[in-house]
């Protein structure tokens, strides 16, 4: 496996390396990912920046499912996460693509990431730790290396804040959220605010907008303003979900009753 320590965030590098260290620099084979090892990793990931489109979206799909399952960090998710990072702002992730594509590859390559991020923010370490202890991510070391990238993969995803397509500059706002929870990525939450705004006067999607008002809420702002008739519904519904005793006096919809009330 590659020197983690290229990858970690001690004295929070500036930027990514560029994405052939990490190709040449990574030893795939070496890593677990779902399936087994990563020695296929390579060809896909290089594929990324095939200048079809058609074929980028086939890397994506080749190259992310086998370190992506069930919310978990695997060993290649951490040299794949900082590939993508590395490869956002390249021109061949664009090529061939307009304002009307429907998912454009960043946009593909900014929700993975936001949802990898998110599979390792606090909530989910404080989760790990009330169940397995307080040495969770001791327990974890691809979590934590994770974490610790998120310096660098917030300085690939903050360009795309102000991206060309609506599309992408949604995406990357969502992956930016989480990537703050760093202690030196803090403060970065108030350049945040404003795109926040922006998407939520824009967007209908309703992950993103539950996602940006939860982020909003958490870091003190006051979004009343901003929310609509379905933010309102979907919180409501949220709320009562999270009761206990709400969620199993209404599952009466075909789900077993030993199913947990997510």
């Amino acid at each position: 496996m590659t020197n983690s320590g290229n990858w970690t965030a001690e004295g929070f590098p500036s930027e990514v390396p560029h994405h052939q260290e990490v190709l040449d620099g990574t030893d795939w084979a070496s890593l677990a990912t779902v399936y087994g090892t990563g020695d296929s990793l390579p060809s896909a990931l290089v594929r990324l920046l095939d200048l079809d489109p058609s074929v980028r979206a086939g890397a994506v799909k080749d190259a992310l499912d086998e370190v992506t399952h069930q919310n978990s960090i695997y060993e290649a998710t951490v040299p794949v996460a900082l590939y993508v990072a590395a490869v956002l702002n390249h021109p061949a992730t664009a090529a061939g693509e307009d304002d009307h594509v429907l998912h454009p590859t960043r946009e593909q390559l900014l929700d993975w990431l936001a949802y990898t991020a998110y599979d390792a923010d606090d909530e989910c370490v404080a989760m790990g730790r009330q169940h397995f202890g307080e040495g969770f991510l001791d327990a974890c070391p691809h979590m934590r290396a994770f974490r610790d990238l998120r310096p660098q993969i917030y300085c690939a995803v903050q360009p795309l804040l102000t991206d060309g397509n609506a599309s992408v500059r949604d995406a990357a706002l969502v992956a930016a959220i989480p990537l703050t929870e760093h202690p030196a990525l803090t403060e970065r939450r108030n350049e945040l605010a404003p795109h926040a705004g922006r998407l939520l006067g824009t967007s209908t999607d309703r992950f993103r907008r539950d996602r940006v008002l939860d982020a909003l809420q958490a870091w003190g702002h006051d979004a009343s303003a901003l929310e609509n008739a379905d933010d309102i519904t979907a919180r409501e519904l949220r709320a009562r979900l999270a009761d206990p005793d709400y969620w199993w006096a209404n599952n009466g919809t075909g789900a077993s009753a030993g199913d947990p009330p997510f």
